[in-house]
C-alpha cells in the first residue's frame, strides 16, 4: 500500500508491483492522473472543469501559478515566473473559490463518497500555499456544498475513475466559487484527511483494501460531531528533537533524536467538537498548548 511521494515515480511503482501486489491505484493510473498535461487532457475529454495549464511563457504572471509535477502538500506551489516553466514544472491558471476535498472509494467503475472536507493553508514566505488542515462538519450542520454541486463533483470524478480504472480510497481536490467549480487534482491514495474521516466503526483502511480488491461497500455514516486536523510546522529548527511527553491529541510525532528543520512539518494536531466553530477553536487551543510545551522543553538546561 503506497502513500504520498510516489506520484512522480510510476516507474518505481511498477518495480514494486513486479514483486508485490499493490493495493490501490495502479502505476498506469497514477501516471495518467499525476501527469499535468495528460490530466488536463483527460478532464477536457470527459467534461470536467479544470484550470488551464501550460509549460510555455505566460504574458500575465499574476494570473498564473507555478507547480511541480507530482508535488503534494502545497509546498511546491509558487507564483509564476518569467519564461518557460522549468523542467518538471508547469503553469496553472489561478481560479477563485474555497478549497474542498471529496474523499471517495473507487472500484474502477463507480465511486462511493466517504466525506467532504473544507481545507485551509498555512502560508510561509517561501511556501504561500502549503497545506495546513481539514475539517469535516458535524452531521447536523448546514452542508458544505449544495446537493447539486456535490452531485456535479461526484459525477465528474466518477467519469475520471472509469477512464483510468482508479481503485481504493482516494480524494479529489476542488475549488468552488458560487455555481462554478474546478477540479485541481485527484490524489490516487489515502490522503491527509484520513484522520478526520476515519471515525466510523469499520476502519477506512479495511474499506480501502476491499475496494482495491474489487469488493467495495458503502461507508458508514460519520459521527454526529465535527472533526479537524492540522499540521503543526516547526517555528524553529530542532536538531535533535528532545524527549517530549506528547499530549494524546498529537499525531505523527517525531522520534526523539530525529532532526526537524525550521518550517518543516513537526506533527499533526487533532480535535473534535459539537460543530465546526467549536472544533476550530479547540484546534487553536491545542496548538497554543503545544507551543507552550515546546517552549518549556526548549528552556530546560
Amino acid at each position: 500500500m503506497l502513500g504520498s511521494g510516489f506520484e512522480a515515480a510510476p516507474d518505481l511503482m511498477r518495480a514494486i508491483a513486479g514483486r508485490h501486489r499493490l493495493l490501490g491505484a495502479s502505476p498506469d493510473c497514477v501516471a495518467a492522473l499525476k501527469d499535468p498535461l495528460a490530466f488536463a487532457d483527460l478532464c477536457r475529454a470527459h467534461g470536467v472543469p479544470h484550470p488551464a495549464i501550460t509549460r510555455e511563457p505566460v504574458a500575465n504572471k499574476s494570473a498564473w501559478l507555478l507547480k511541480r509535477a507530482g508535488g503534494s502538500g502545497g509546498t511546491h506551489i509558487r507564483a509564476a515566473i518569467a519564461g518557460r516553466a522549468p523542467q518538471g514544472a508547469y503553469f496553472q491558471a489561478r481560479v477563485p473559490g474555497r478549497a474542498v476535498a471529496l474523499s471517495f472509494l473507487a472500484d474502477g467503475t463507480a465511486i462511493r463518497v466517504v466525506g467532504l472536507t473544507e481545507q485551509w493553508s498555512a502560508p510561509s514566505p517561501l511556501r504561500p500555499f502549503r497545506y495546513a488542515g481539514a475539517l469535516e462538519r458535524g452531521r447536523h450542520e448546514a452542508p458544505l456544498l449544495a446537493s447539486s454541486m456535490l452531485a456535479a463533483l461526484t459525477e465528474g470524478v466518477t467519469r475520471l475513475v472509469v477512464a483510468t480504472g482508479l481503485t481504493g480510497l482516494a480524494s479529489a481536490d476542488c475549488l468552488v466559487a458560487g455555481e462554478d467549480w474546478w477540479l485541481t487534482e485527484i490524489n490516487p491514495r489515502p490522503g491527509a484527511t484520513l484522520d478526520v474521516l476515519d471515525r466510523r466503526p469499520k476502519p477506512l483502511l479495511a474499506l480501502h483494501i476491499a475496494a482495491s480488491l474489487g469488493h467495495p461497500c458503502e461507508p458508514e455514516p460519520p459521527p454526529l460531531d465535527a472533526a479537524a486536523s492540522e499540521i503543526c510546522y516547526a517555528a524553529l529548527g530542532y536538531a535533535p528533537i528532545p524527549p517530549i511527553t506528547w499530549p494524546d491529541f498529537v499525531r505523527d510525532r517525531p522520534k526523539p533524536g530525529s532532526m526537524v528543520a525550521r518550517d518543516a512539518p513537526l506533527c499533526t494536531l487533532f480535535a473534535t467538537g459539537p460543530d465546526s466553530a467549536a472544533t476550530r477553536a479547540h484546534l487553536r487551543g491545542r496548538a497554543a498548548e503545544l507551543r507552550t510545551l515546546l517552549a518549556l522543553t526548549e528552556e530546560r538546561p
